[in-house]
């Protein structure tokens, strides 16, 4: 009370005060009008925008990895473990970002992560050895990983329920165009000069995206001097990890991204070796599964009118499971071909535009105060799965189809089970308050 009395007997210091607080609500109020005229469709827009950094960074440079691992003197295998070491990253940036936006806010974490991205895409076109590469990919992917999670976050600040599922179904639908044309950019790219261009790609888009951020999308968030400590957000972390329906929810779309990076992984081989598939027709191929998930992701938000994004979540996993099993009958059955074959691959992938959208706006509906925080702890959970599940495609080096078609029914498997076992109770509960309400 002694210092409340000091200060106001101190006009001065009193009115500064006053004045500082009045301006900084007033700044917030102007942020939130801003937000709220912000429509759903723009600011899905600018978070896909900001998204498919990632793909991009991904997929843009497979075509030029044999240039590549030539102009740094390492194999192509080794060159190869970049991919690795940047998904190890993009893991690590959404665990440590995560926290920081909740705390500073979503536009400085965002803002510093596409500068981090930015300045590891130019360095990388100057690398010269193995280390070097593998060093500026995690630099790379730290700042990326910085980009996406946050990206879930801010449409959590900004909706939920219904609505966010629309708007990640969107953003997924625009984000999944990215790694469609990410070949044909780095391909054009590697033959217009060479592997260094597509690091300079990366880097102007980067820049583009960092202007487009910073000139229209308002802060959703706000720094927040209440949020944890690094005690309590390791704490928050376990709270994560004990919410028994968040986890069934974080399963699903976890082990069903997995299921997707095994037929990432092995597709190549599959395809134009042990099916005879021209690498001309490889990436067209390849795109109908794309095209079919932006399909899937647009059926999602029709849907969404009539039904809650937990049935439509059941509804994807269910389909994504019927394709992992007859994927297996046909390999065992020796029907297997590249006309029985790529078809189910193709309603295996294509399913994650009912699968991620609403398994996350479901998970993220169960903490609003820490949605940053819970993104992270996803996101790199789903990444870290696959990862693992790549490795096992090619850690049998078969020659054979069965390494690729298990691991995908043994990924969609697990995904519908944890949902099932984890959150069954919830799910049924709410559907029987849909059925009362209605």
């Amino acid at each position: 009370m002694v210092g409340h009395e000091n200060a106001a007997s101190k006009p001065g210091a009193g009115d500064g005060r006053r004045g500082r607080r009045d301006s900084d609500q007033q700044k917030l109020d102007l942020e939130g009008d801003h937000v709220t005229t912000l429509s759903a469709r723009r600011l899905a827009l600018l978070v896909a925008a900001n998204t498919a950094l990632a793909p991009l960074a991904i997929d843009a440079y497979l075509p030029a990895m044999p240039a590549l691992a030539t102009s740094i003197g390492a194999s192509v295998h080794h060159t190869e473990l970049s991919l690795s070491v940047f998904l190890l990253g993009f893991a690590l940036g959404q665990l440590v970002c995560g926290p920081l936006s909740d705390r500073f806010g979503r536009k400085p974490v965002l803002m510093i992560g596409l500068g981090v991205f930015l300045v590891a895409s130019l360095a990388l076109t100057q690398v010269g050895s193995l280390a070097t590469l593998w060093g500026w990919r995690f630099v790379q992917a730290l700042g990326g990983g910085a980009c996406v999670v946050n990206s879930a976050a801010i449409v959590r600040d900004r909706f939920s329920g219904r609505e966010a599922a629309k708007v990640m179904s969107t953003m997924v639908m625009i984000l999944m165009m990215a790694p469609l044309v990410a070949p044909a950019i780095g391909s054009a790219l590697l033959h217009l000069a060479d592997w260094w261009l597509i690091f300079l790609f990366l880097a102007v888009y980067a820049a583009f995206v960092l202007w487009l951020l910073g000139r229209y999308l308002p802060e959703t968030h706000g720094r927040d001097p209440r949020a944890p400590s690094a005690r309590q957000i390791l704490g928050n972390y376990v709270s994560v990890l004990r919410h028994r329906e968040a986890m069934g929810y974080i399963g699903a779309v976890s082990m069903s991204f997995a299921g997707m990076f095994a037929f990432i992984t092995g597709s190549p081989y599959l395809y134009m070796e042990h099916y005879g598939l021209s690498t001309t027709l490889y990436p067209f191929v390849f795109g109908a599964n794309i095209l079919i998930m932006a399909s899937s992701s647009r059926l999602n938000i029709r849907l969404l009118k009539t039904r809650t994004p937990q049935q439509n979540l059941l509804l994807g996993l269910g389909i994504q499971l019927t394709a992992g099993v007859l994927l297996v009958v046909m390999v065992a059955t020796g029907l297997d071909s590249i006309f029985t074959i790529a078809p189910l691959m193709v309603i295996f992938v294509g399913m994650q535009g009912l699968i991620s959208p609403n398994a996350m706006s479901s998970m993220l509906d169960h903490f609003p105060r820490m949605s940053a925080t819970a993104t992270a702890l996803q996101g790199c959970l789903q990444f870290t799965c696959g990862a693992v599940a790549g490795a096992l495609v090619g850690a049998f080096e078969l020659a054979s189809a069965w390494p690729t078609v298990l691991t995908m029914l043994g990924a969609t498997l697990l995904g519908n089970v944890a949902v099932r076992a984890l959150a069954g109770r919830a799910l049924k509960h709410r559907a029987a308050s849909e059925e009362s309400a209605s």
